[in-house]
């Protein structure tokens, strides 16, 4: 038996199963420990512990950061898309006689040469002067000359003006120069200022210009007048215009009254 046995059986406790925590050499905290367990023990727990929660933090502040980072990032980047491009600077016309729809950014000059605009046309060349035609009236017929023929047809309640050509109803009553009603027969009335002839002549000549004017001032008369078919008559209407009258055809009754004539107006 060894020399220190008895030792152990006179009162020492037992080592425990593990060492209790010491200081980091391994201490001389007792026989208890003794010195196999001091030196070589392993760092205590708690400092490997504490590094490990500090590299933790370490890294989940460093993803935090960079979270923030993308979207502080990604924020910029949709506002700067969201701004409206700014306009382009325009190149100044260079004289307000350019074309409104001409582009000041193709660098062209885009003043109007005077040079080159077209020159105005004169007044001569285009048109002709309005006191040249304008003031010109068509010669006037000379006295006697025809100037107008052809058949016309009185009826019931609608007057003519011989005086125009074609003779045709006047609005103004005044100036219509015949008239044909039923009265028996059918009867020819001359109109305000209007004289008429019944041109009677042995050798049946008709009259011509000469002839009606020679006696129409004499013995024309404005009373009614019952035609006959072949009848002749001289006037002289309200202006002044000698006419014949060739009755050529009577028809109709009452306000069917109607008579169509030959007629020639001379001009005055």
């Amino acid at each position: 038996m060894n020399s220190e046995e008895p030792r152990q059986g006179q009162g020492w406790p037992a080592p425990p199963a593990h060492p209790p925590a010491g200081p980091a050499n391994g201490g001389h905290g007792g026989y208890g420990g003794g010195y196999g367990g001091g030196y070589g023990a392993p760092a205590p727990v708690v400092v490997a512990r504490t590094s490990s929660h500090r590299g933790a933090w370490i890294g989940a502040a460093a993803t935090l950061v960079a979270a923030v980072i993308g979207v502080v990032g990604t924020y910029l980047v949709s506002t700067h898309d969201d701004d409206p491009t700014p306009p382009r600077a325009q190149t100044p016309v260079t004289s307000s006689a350019a074309p409104s729809g001409a582009e000041s950014g193709s660098g062209e000059d885009t003043s109007v040469d005077s040079s080159q605009s077209p020159e105005p046309t004169t007044s001569h060349e285009t048109s002709t002067p309005s006191g040249t035609q304008s003031s010109e009236a068509p010669p006037a017929k000379p006295a006697g000359a025809e100037a107008w023929k052809g058949a016309l047809v009185i009826v019931y309640a609608e007057d003519k003006d011989l005086d125009a050509a074609p003779p045709a109803e006047s609005e103004i009553r005044e100036e219509n120069d015949f008239s044909v009603y039923p009265f028996g027969g059918h009867m020819l009335q001359p109109g305000d200022d209007v004289k008429a002839l019944v041109w009677k002549d042995s050798t049946n000549k008709t009259p011509s210009y000469e002839d009606c004017a020679r006696d129409i001032d004499t013995l024309g008369t404005s009373t009614a007048t019952e035609l006959k078919t072949g009848m002749v008559v001289c006037a002289a209407t309200n202006d002044g215009r000698l006419a014949r009258l060739t009755v050529k055809e009577l028809a109709g009754l009452a306000s069917d009254t109607r008579a169509v004539f030959d007629v020639v107006v001379w001009s005055r």
